[in-house]
Parts: C-alpha cells; structure tokens; sequence
C-alpha cells in the first residue's frame, strides 16, 4: 500500500466520522436515543483511531537509530493494535453498558426527527468514506477476495479503515431498526437493543482487527509470490549455484529483511564470492524493491549436511525450508 493511498483513505474517513459525531450528539440531546449517544461515542472513537493512524504513519518515517537499527516501521502496526483496544473499550464496551442501562430503564425518544435526520445522513457520509476505502484498497489487493485482503495486508491502515467503515454503516442501519422500533411500538427498550447490537458488532470488529495486528506485530514473513521473485533472483547458475535455505522478516509494511544462505562454487575466489553476494543483492531489491535488509552468507553445499537431522534446514548446508 502506497503511503499517500493509506493517508487519503484515513482522512476522508476522519472528516466523514468528524461531522457525524457531532451530529449524532446533537441529536442525542434533543432525542434522549441511548442509541444515538452509542453512536456518536463510537464515531468519536473512529476519530481518535484515525489520528492514531496518522500518529503511526508519522513516527514510522523516522530513521533508524544505533538503538533500532532497523528503523520504526512497526510504530504503524503499534497503532493500528491500539486502534483495536480504543475500538473494543470506548466504542464496543460503553455502548453495551448503554443499550443495558437503556433496557433496564426505557423511555420513549422525543423528537424522532432528530435521530431519522442524522441516522439518515451519517449513512450518506459513511457510504462515502467507504466507498473511498474500498477504491484505494481495490489498487492495491490485486486478485485477493476482501476477507484474504484483510488477512493478508502488510500494511494496516486500509483494512483498519475498511473495517471500521463497514461497522459503522452496520451500526448505523442498527440504530435506525432500533430507533424505528422504538417509535413503532412506543417501547423505548427496543431502542437498547439496538444499542447493544452495535456494542457486540463493534467489539468483534476489534477482535478481529486485533488478532491481524497481533501477527504483524509477531512479525511475518514476505508474501508468497515476493519469495518466489527473491528465490528466482538468489541464483545465477554461475558462481551462486543454489540456495539453500531462506528467511524473510517485515520490518514495516514497506520493508523487508531477507536473510539466506546460498551455495556457491568451491573454487571461487574470495572476490568472486564477495561480486557474486553483491549481485545477487543487486537482483533481489530489482525483483522485490521492499528488500531493503540483506544478508547473504555463502556455503559450499553438502549432499550428506543437508541430510542430515529431522530438519535438514537446520543442518550446516541444509536445503531451503519452504
């Protein structure tokens, strides 16, 4: 994901959540819609989570130190992790805290033109920053269903963007059922309901955003088709003459560790193992520009090393684990 297509998706997202949270407020005051408070808490909180974003996007860029040689590019999977727990204790808790108060205590919504008005308008806002979501991730997510997408982006922000847009335009239609409900039947515990239907939905949003973070933060290795292009780069038939074994490690989402041992000729000569390391190098930041750390150790390949153990990649000369 290009920085500058994660950055337009966040910002249209926070104008959009911005101007409903206000709204919603306001028609909260005039209305006493516990749904319309749940709402406008959550939008608030997907405010706080895209200036979380951006915060992580900012820090990402700094350079690296003797203290973290490898930069910051993780401060972005940092906060997108926070964006979860911000996403799960003020949005999903506080509104199943208010659609129970509501529930246990009912009262009808006054002026139900207020909540209408601005459920109705929040959804036209939302609609449009999905819609902006979903056509900078299209740029980028290539052949991959959304769910593979989600699972599968290096880079976090758009899919923390599209999820938190969808839940919001869920919850959105949730509050106008419960809304509707309420003035339907004149029993403002429907209204609770509703209220604690966007609570549930948003502290699953956060698990699953969550557990994505989590294994990013872990650390993952390149995507497949980026270690087919490294694999395919290593070797040239010449003095590399295979590789033996290989690990891959994102240091943010654009950038790549690669680390390897190759087989070279046992005849070469110090320097044309060291121009054919170089090379190689040369090779892989052509084929995958993200691979910006490389480490390449030459080894002279052994039949009986590389059978050797339960895990012959292990082994001294062993082959590539895949």
């Amino acid at each position: 994901m290009s920085a500058s297509g994660g950055t337009k998706a966040i910002v249209a997202a926070l104008a959009a959540n911005l101007a409903i949270a206000v709204a919603k407020f306001v028609a909260f005051i005039f209305s006493g819609s516990s749904s319309m408070l749940a709402e406008s808490v959550h939008s608030l909180a997907d405010s706080g989570n895209q200036g979380l974003l951006l915060l992580g996007g900012k820090k990402a860029k700094r350079e690296a130190t003797p203290q973290h040689p490898f930069g910051y590019g993780r401060e972005r999977y940092i906060y997108a992790f926070l964006v979860s727990i911000v996403l799960f204790s003020v949005g999903g808790m506080f509104a199943i805290y208010e659609g129970y108060e509501k529930i246990k205590d009912p009262h009808p919504i006054e002026a139900w033109y207020w909540p209408v008005g601005v459920l109705v308008f929040a959804i036209i806002a939302e609609s449009f920053s999905f819609r902006t979501a979903i056509k900078e991730s299209n740029a980028i997510r290539g052949g991959l269903s959304w769910t593979n997408f989600v699972r599968r982006a290096k880079a976090p922000e758009l899919p923390v963007v599209l999820l938190e847009d969808l839940g919001a335009l869920v919850g959105l239609v949730l509050a106008l059922g419960g809304v509707g409900l309420a003035l339907a039947t004149g029993d403002g515990v429907w209204d609770g309901i509703g209220t604690l239907c966007i609570g549930v939905l948003l502290i699953a949003i956060a698990i699953v955003l969550a557990a994505e973070t989590k294994s990013l933060l872990l650390g993952e290795s390149a995507g497949v088709d980026e270690v087919k292009k490294i694999e395919a780069a290593v070797v040239d038939g010449d003095t590399v003459t295979r590789l033996i074994h290989m690990r891959t490690l994102h240091l943010g989402p654009e950038e790549l560790l690669v680390a390897a041992k190759v087989a070279v000729r046992h005849d070469e000569t110090a320097t044309e193992v060291a121009n054919a390391i170089n090379a190689a190098e040369e090779r892989i930041r052509a084929a995958v520009p993200i691979a910006r750390v490389i480490y390449l150790e030459p080894d002279i390949f052994s039949e009986s090393a590389a059978a050797a153990g339960e895990n012959p990649a292990k082994a001294p000369g062993g082959p590539a684990a895949h």
